[in-house]
C-alpha cells in the first residue's frame, strides 16, 4: 500500500492556466515524468545523476539545442530530482498551518495535483489512499466512496499518456489533458496513447490543453488529436509557448488570432504575465 506522497514541492497560488484561470489553488507537485520533453532519456539520466540544477533553473535540453524540439519542460528542475516522501498528514497540516484548511474543505481552493506526471502508477495510488486517510482522520461531509454534495475539488494536470484508473477517476472533479506535440521532441508513440486519451473523454470535466507557437501546431491538433478523437471543440484549449514575459502580448494576440480562425478557446499563462519565470508562487 502507498502510504506516502513523494511531494517535489506544494504551494498556495492562482491558477494561471485553462478552464481555471484565476481561481485559487493549492499546487501539489509530485515527481518523476514519463516524459523528458526537450530532452533525451541520455540526457535526463546524466541530470539525474548529477542532481546539478538549480530550483526553477530554466535550461535547454538536448533534443532542443539539436533542433528535432523547439522547447524544454520548464518544470525539469521541481520533478526530476527533487522530491521527498511525504506523510499524508502533511499536507493537512500545511493547509491548517496557513489558514486555508477550510477553504480546501470547502472547495474554494482547488487542490490541483501536477508534476512531473500525477497519473503515474505510484502516484495514482498514493493519492487514493491520502483520501482515504483524510477520511478517515478528519469529519468530512464529503466521505471516500459515500459522496453526496461535493465539497473539495480536486483537479489533476497531466499528459494523457496514462491510462487513469476507475478509483482515482472517481475522485476527480476536473482533468487538465496537455498532450504533447511533435515539437516536444517526443515520439508519435510516446506522446499519443488512444486509451488514455478516450478514458479522459469519458469524465464531466476535462479539457485538452495545449501549447502553440506556431499555425502548424494548430493543424497537429486537429490531424493527430481533434480530428482523430473526435474532441469538441469547446473542451480544446490553447495557450502561447512562453516561460518568460518576453513577447508575452505578442504572443497572447497570436493565440486569440488563432482561437478565432479555428474556434477553439484561446487563453493565455496569467502566472508568466504576473510572476514571469518564478516557479512555486
Amino acid at each position: 500500500m502507498k502510504d506516502k506522497l513523494l511531494i517535489s514541492s506544494d504551494f498556495y497560488s492562482v491558477q494561471g492556466e485553462g478552464i481555471s484561470s484565476g481561481i485559487p489553488s493549492y499546487f501539489v507537485r509530485l515527481g518523476n515524468c514519463n516524459l523528458t520533453c526537450g530532452m533525451s532519456r541520455l540526457f535526463t539520466n546524466k541530470l539525474l545523476k548529477e542532481a546539478s540544477l538549480a530550483d526553477g533553473e530554466i535550461f535547454k535540453g538536448d533534443l532542443e539545442l539539436e533542433g528535432k524540439a523547439t522547447w524544454t519542460c520548464d518544470s525539469t528542475s521541481q520533478w526530476l530530482w527533487r522530491g521527498e516522501e511525504k506523510d499524508f498528514q502533511y499536507l493537512i497540516d500545511q493547509w491548517k498551518e496557513q489558514g486555508i484548511y477550510e477553504q480546501i474543505k470547502d472547495g474554494t481552493i482547488h487542490i490541483i495535483w501536477t508534476g512531473g506526471e500525477p497519473t503515474i502508477k505510484g502516484h495514482q495510488e498514493a493519492i487514493i489512499n491520502f483520501f482515504k486517510y483524510w477520511s478517515s482522520v478528519e469529519s468530512l461531509n464529503k466521505m471516500y466512496n459515500e459522496y453526496m454534495d461535493p465539497y473539495f475539488y480536486n483537479e489533476i494536470e497531466t499528459n494523457g499518456t496514462i491510462v487513469i484508473t476507475d478509483e482515482l477517476f472517481e475522485l476527480l472533479d476536473q482533468i487538465n489533458c496537455s498532450p504533447k506535440l511533435s515539437n516536444s521532441g517526443m515520439t508519435e508513440k510516446q506522446r499519443i496513447v488512444p486509451a488514455a486519451i478516450k478514458r479522459i473523454m469519458e469524465h464531466d470535466n476535462y479539457q485538452f490543453k495545449f501549447v502553440i507557437s506556431t499555425e502548424d501546431d494548430v493543424k497537429e491538433i486537429f490531424r493527430d488529436f481533434i480530428e482523430p478523437f473526435n474532441i469538441p471543440l469547446k473542451n480544446v484549449v490553447c495557450m502561447p509557448g512562453l516561460d518568460s514575459q518576453t513577447d508575452f502580448h505578442e504572443r497572447t494576440q497570436f493565440v486569440l488570432e488563432m482561437a478565432k480562425k479555428y474556434m477553439f478557446r484561446g487563453l493565455t499563462r496569467l502566472h508568466i504575465s504576473a510572476w514571469d519565470k518564478t516557479l512555486n508562487v
